[in-house]
């Protein structure tokens, strides 16, 4: 699979961020003469490196960030913490689930910045969720303010629901739950979801809306699901990026990360809900003072 650079030109929102405004969802790449890719990867991105993530920040108004380890470096976790030092009051990182995690480079980890551990199990990646695993997971690193990640479908979601709901750390669910928004906000498993973040230890990533809309949804469908989501848990709704775009966008269609901010005034119109979104939420949630 070809990969392409994201957008070297962000434009600025058409609103002004809060204060504290927090990019819960990007990524950097290598560079791979630093930070090698794993042999096993299914394509190989431009180097997109924590400067470059800085700068394009740096234009949209977003004073925090959570980087999500990337797939192409594997578990080495060098690439996160290496970016979290070079700006260590702003940043934060998320760490691919590695079962061999020993008890000491937990702390070390943590000591640097990592506040979550990520399970990449969508059913494009062949992979499904498993409950005792999830599980082991979770037991090693309950002791610290942690989340977990879960890049995956809502099928798995509301299969999992009971096990999502009485876990011992929050649950962070990635880009809507990968929704398909012509279903609509009534639909039994979106609203399984929305308990979800109801009952307060879910919660839900509105960000990856170009992923959604590269497969073909409507973008007024991911408005109404966004609101819908929002309305019924305004303290569990986070957004990111997705920087710098990887495996979805062609050439001359990567998106502008400007745009994709502005779509966050769609989904909160009231300018308390996007400060709740942007701001307050994450500041919980990933431990920002």
């Amino acid at each position: 699979m070809v990969n392409y650079p994201p957008d070297p030109n962000p434009r600025p929102p058409k609103f002004t961020p809060p204060a504290g405004t927090c990019d819960t969802h990007f990524h950097v790449y290598g560079p791979p003469h630093l930070y090698p890719y794993v042999e096993s990867r299914r394509s190989t991105p431009p180097a997109a490196p924590i400067e470059h993530y800085l700068a394009m920040a740096e234009v949209l108004g977003m004073e925090r960030g959570v980087l999500v380890q990337p797939n192409v470096h594997g578990f080495d976790t060098d690439v996160v913490l290496d970016a979290i030092a070079k700006a260590p009051d702003r940043l934060r990182g998320v760490i691919n689930a590695n079962p061999d995690l020993a008890r000491d480079e937990i702390a070390a980890l943590h000591a640097g910045g990592v506040r979550g551990i990520r399970l990449n199990i969508t059913h494009a990646h062949g992979r499904s969720f498993g409950a005792e695993a999830f599980a082991a997971q979770i037991a090693k690193i309950a002791h610290l303010p942690w989340s977990v990640d879960l890049h995956c479908d809502l099928d798995s979601v509301v299969r999992n629901a009971e096990v999502l709901d009485r876990a011992a750390l929050p649950v962070v669910v990635d880009h809507f739950a990968r929704c398909d928004g012509a279903r609509g906000t009534e639909d039994p498993d979106f609203r399984t979801l929305a308990d979800l973040a109801v009952s307060g230890n879910v919660w839900i990533k509105i960000g990856g809306a170009d992923r959604l809309m590269a497969r073909g949804a409507i973008y007024a469908d991911i408005v109404a699901m966004a609101r819908a989501l929002i309305a019924r848990a305004p303290s569990r709704i986070i957004w990111g990026t997705d920087w710098p775009h990887s495996e979805v966008w062609r050439p001359g269609r990567m998106p502008n990360d400007g745009d994709l901010l502005d779509m966050v005034a769609d989904f909160a119109p009231d300018e308390a809900a996007r400060r709740r979104i942007l701001a307050d939420n994450p500041a919980g949630l990933y431990g920002f003072e």
